[in-house]
């Protein structure tokens, strides 16, 4: 990205939140975030005393997600009847050859005291807690920008092979979601629900409107070509206008 940007953090969903993709990532010099699973097995440095032969313990206590020290405590906050207490440290996984920088948030409800444990990860040691949890929360509008990308911009429909043109085709799908998106927000103060379908639809019966007026003798004036032009786009729209009171 130039200098304009410098990418440090690489994030992965849960299903690559492994020893393999953490070295991958490493190797080209970023930090891994991702998930583990709920009941990953994950042990406390070991801070015993030295058995005086072999090497020294690498593991220590086993991280009970139901009685987690106080001391890893970083915020609690209620909402609804849900308690959600966030945890920090650096644990030892197993299945890594590295300690990992866990982010542990268990939500509880007040009521039937079930809790359901969310264990995040980084690489980064000195990741805090709360860049770690935005970062992480990152993944989902990225995969709706692919998703969008993919349905409506031509990303999973180029035949381009070579090099170049796969990099022209992919970029230009990826800048129409934010040239999309940034047609659809004042749109919809209107239309709240306004789509990118609706949007399509919009410029679809923009252009019908304009290729069709150019066939009469004279222009009609501004004002009835926009009433012409709202009035074909909503033959096509999924959502419809909220109308003001």
């Amino acid at each position: 990205m130039g200098d304009a940007f410098k990418v440090v953090s690489f994030i992965f969903d849960g299903e690559l939140g492994h020893h393999d993709a953490m070295q991958m990532v490493r190797q080209v010099g970023l930090h891994l975030v991702s998930k583990l699973r709920h009941n990953s097995a994950l042990y406390f440095p070991y801070a015993g005393p030295y058995a005086g032969r072999g090497p020294q313990r690498k593991y220590g206590k086993k991280l009970d997600y139901k009685n987690i020290p106080s001391a890893y405590l970083q915020a609690t906050s209620i909402d609804e009847e849900i308690e959600t207490n966030i945890d920090q440290m650096a644990l030892w996984p197993k299945k890594f050859a590295e300690m990992l920088n866990l982010v542990v948030l268990v939500t509880r409800d007040l009521q039937t005291h079930k809790t359901a444990p969310v264990v995040l990860f980084s690489s980064d040691l000195t990741l805090g807690y709360a860049p770690l949890i935005d970062y992480y929360r990152l993944r989902f509008p990225l995969e709706f920008n692919f998703r969008d990308a993919q349905q409506y911009w031509g990303l999973e429909d180029f035949m381009s092979v070579k090099e170049t043109a796969v990099y022209k085709s992919a970029h230009l799908a990826m800048f129409m979601v934010n040239v999309s998106q940034a047609l659809i927000r004042p749109m919809r103060a209107q239309w709240p629900a306004f789509s990118v379908n609706d949007l399509k639809a919009w410029f679809r019966g923009r252009k019908y409107v304009l290729e069709t007026l150019q066939l009469l003798p004279e222009m009609p004036d501004a004002l009835f070509i926009d009433q012409v032009v709202s009035q074909m786009a909503a033959l096509g729209r999924v959502n419809p206008a909220v109308n003001p009171a």
